[in-house]
């Protein structure tokens, strides 16, 4: 139950600190990153709070310059991942039981630590070192947008808590008590965003569960420095499990568990549809119906109006497209623009990407770097060679690409004549954006198109002055996406503002930075205390009287 003692106040979102030139931050941003990038560290599997070290390592290295080593990391076995297990279990005897707002005020911590400490340059830099961001895409992703999930967590926690049912006035008193899951939780984070990495684990246990985090292998390296955060914010030992190793090493233990409470995913399609069916295979072993949560792939989308400014869709193509190289799941992948604006707008989107830097993160004058692996680069650039060699599309900007040092491709735009065009049809997560012209006239019928083309309904934009077209995008697309957004590019959802997720193949929607997702968190038990229970099994209607 809530107590107006304990009031946790709704947060301002953390603001961006700019590192302009001569500013205090970019100074010591500047420093992070060379005493972070001229040492190699010895990264350990933690369960329990206890470091626990294999000696079945692989490398965290900068995918701008991958012959540089930034650390070692220790990978699990069948062995680490059952004691993971047995220590989150044995945690959840007490953390389950400790009360909302103790749990909140150790997120809360972390969040000023990192707000107002040297916590925020060492997040970023890792970010930056280990997943190629630049210093904006580092600075609103680990810094900000976690010091925002931990602050307004506790904020919907604390409302969550304090949402009770009716009662009569007199005679009883009905309540709801929020219990956390008897199991554990499976947080299963991506590459592409620390601040998910933070979020996935950090929900469930703010709600009193404890978890096992399993970060992408490419970014071990900043997944590990938010344990080392969570840590000096007091988190106690064993809440949440640190267990990096092979997706089949981990998953397969995991889900074999009868503690299996629920997953809490970013990542493929595939991959979450492979675990939904391992879990309902394995539904009589475990103690409860798990949680399902996940978000996944997205083919995003940019569709333009004849009404349209012209600049404001430039603008948003490139950013949208080609932040962060495109590997955002929200990333701007397809766009549908009418004939009678193209040429102009072609000429100003080709002129301006002319002057985009690509490079080491380091070097604050690139607006792009490079994409995160190996298997990434190649993906990505299948499609590219697929469209050089097609007869249906036109490498209109960039193609080139180039991996000898780092893993560099040029931002491209691909024109297709084909609206089932591959590149416009399958996720790529890469710098990569196909583009369809479509004939003024038929503005209605291609909304349509946009909407029945993909699988996936997570992001996508509408550009347009005419108010009515604007209205008719936004019921034609209804179900295309779960973050729409009206003359500004499809990326970017801000914790509070705009909650994110979304449907059909791009996961189950359960809104992550709102308190849908920590709702999936809980258990609900009803209740209900009669002061003056009845002493006569007769009612009224049995009289004859």
């Amino acid at each position: 139950m809530s107590n107006a003692i304990f009031k946790v106040p709704l947060p301002p979102n953390d603001q961006n600190k700019t590192y302009a030139p001569g500013t205090p931050e970019r100074s010591a941003l500047k420093a992070k990153l060379d005493e972070l990038a001229n040492q190699q560290i010895d990264i350990p599997i933690i369960i329990g709070g206890k470091e626990i070290r294999t000696g079945d390592t692989d490398n965290c290295i900068m995918p701008h310059d991958h012959k540089h080593v930034l650390a070692k990391y220790h990978k699990v076995s069948e062995k680490e991942v059952k004691m993971a297990i047995d220590s989150a279990m044995e945690a959840h005897k007490i953390w389950s039981r400790t009360n909302w707002y103790d749990r909140a005020a150790i997120f809360m911590k972390a969040a000023d630590l990192l707000a107002l400490t040297e916590w925020r340059y060492t997040l970023n830099a890792a970010t930056m070192l280990g997943q190629s961001k630049n210093a904006f895409q580092a600075e609103i992703d680990s810094a900000s947008e976690i010091i925002d999930f931990f602050r307004f967590n506790a904020y919907y926690a604390m409302k969550i808590y304090e949402e009770q049912p009716i009662h009569s006035p007199f005679g009883m008193w009905n309540r709801l008590e929020y219990r956390p899951l008897e199991g554990f939780i499976f947080a299963v984070a991506p590459f592409n965003f620390t601040s998910i990495c933070a979020n996935l684990p950090t929900a469930p246990a703010l709600m009193g569960n404890v978890a096992l985090l399993k970060p992408a292998s490419s970014a071990v390296y900043s997944a590990y420095w938010i344990m080392k955060l969570l840590e000096a914010a007091g988190l106690p030992e064993g809440v949440i499990n640190f267990v990096p190793g092979s997706g089949s090493k981990v998953g397969n233990p995991v889900m074999d568990s009868e503690y299996f409470g629920g997953i809490h995913f970013t990542g493929s399609t595939p991959t979450f549809q492979s675990m939904w069916r391992t879990a309902a295979n394995n539904l009589p072993k475990y103690k409860s119906y798990p949680r399902i949560v996940g978000e996944t792939g997205g083919k995003d989308f940019i569709f333009a109006h004849p009404s349209a400014d012209l600049k404001a869709i430039g603008t948003a193509m490139i950013r949208g497209a080609f932040e962060y190289q495109g590997q955002k799941c929200s990333a701007a992948s397809r766009a549908y623009i009418p004939k009678s604006i193209w040429k102009e707008l072609k000429d100003y989107i080709v002129s301006e990407l002319k002057t985009v830097k690509m490079g080491d993160p380091r070097d604050f004058s690139n607006f792009m770097n490079a994409v995160i692996d190996k298997g990434a680069f190649d993906t990505i650039t299948s499609y590219i060679d697929y469209a050089k060699k097609s007869n249906e599309a036109e490498i209109i900007s960039g193609g080139n690409y180039d991996s000898s040092k780092g893993y560099f491709i040029e931002p491209t735009i691909i024109q297709t004549t084909n609206p089932k065009f591959k590149s416009i049809e399958e996720e790529i997560f890469g710098p990569v954006l196909t583009l369809y012209v479509y004939d003024d006239n038929k503005y209605e019928e291609t909304l349509h198109l946009c909407d029945e083309t993909s699988p996936y309904s997570l992001t996508g934009a509408i550009f347009a002055q005419d108010r009515y077209a604007v209205e008719t995008a936004n019921k034609i697309l209804v179900n295309a996406s779960g973050n729409f957004y009206i003359n500004d590019k499809p990326t970017g959802a801000v914790v509070g503002q705009q909650p994110f997720g979304g449907a059909r193949a791009s996961g189950t929607n359960d809104k992550a930075g709102s308190y849908l997702n920590l709702m999936r968190w809980v258990s609900a038990r009803t209740i209900k205390e009669n002061f003056i229970p009845p002493k006569d099994y007769r009612y009224s209607f049995m009289s004859e009287k």
